[in-house]
Parts: C-alpha cells; sequence; structure tokens
C-alpha cells in the first residue's frame, strides 16, 4: 500500500462546517447552498486532490459569528475571514486565489 499520494494543492481553504449549518446556506442564486460548495464551483478552487487549491469543510473552528462564515487560508493562517450570509462568492474566491 501506498504512504503517500501526490496532490497539486498549493494550499487549502478551511471552511467551518458548524458557521454553515448556522447561516442555513446563505450563499449562491438562492441564497441556499453552503459556501464550501460554492467556492469549490469556482475556477482554481476544488475539492479533489487535481485542484490547484483545496476546499475543506471543517468541524466547529471556535469562532461562532452571527450570520457569517468563519474562512481560512492556509497560505495565510493569521488571518482568519469571517464571511458574513450572501456575500460576492466569485469576490471572495479571487482574493482567495491569490
Amino acid at each position: 500500500m501506498k504512504e503517500r499520494v501526490s496532490a497539486r494543492w498549493d494550499g487549502a481553504i478551511l471552511v467551518c462546517g458548524k458557521c454553515s449549518k448556522k447561516v442555513g446556506g446563505g450563499f449562491g442564486a438562492k441564497g441556499k447552498r453552503a459556501l464550501a460548495k460554492e467556492l469549490r464551483g469556482q475556477p482554481g478552487l476544488g475539492k479533489g486532490r487535481k485542484a490547484a487549491t483545496g476546499v475543506v469543510e471543517t468541524k466547529c473552528l471556535g469562532i461562532c459569528p452571527r450570520g457569517a462564515v468563519v474562512v481560512v487560508d492556509t497560505r495565510v493562517p493569521g488571518e482568519w475571514r469571517l464571511v458574513r450570509a450572501g456575500a460576492d462568492v466569485a469576490a471572495l474566491a479571487a482574493t482567495l486565489r491569490g
């Protein structure tokens, strides 16, 4: 069995799953999709190991803002973002891609 598997990721975007549940989706055209799913649909971001930057939904990150989702870009670990429900996901993705 292999001990290592290569990935093309240059970083990962961590999205708090608990915040996503509390917001009740809040993103997309109808405001019903989770932030992680919306981010995975943006160019350069994805779920699989062949994506340029991976998007991973995590357990609670411990911030718990009202009406927002916590997002951590692993390339900038000292700066966590609070993304309000209904925010422009395409603009967010553009800032996360670098």
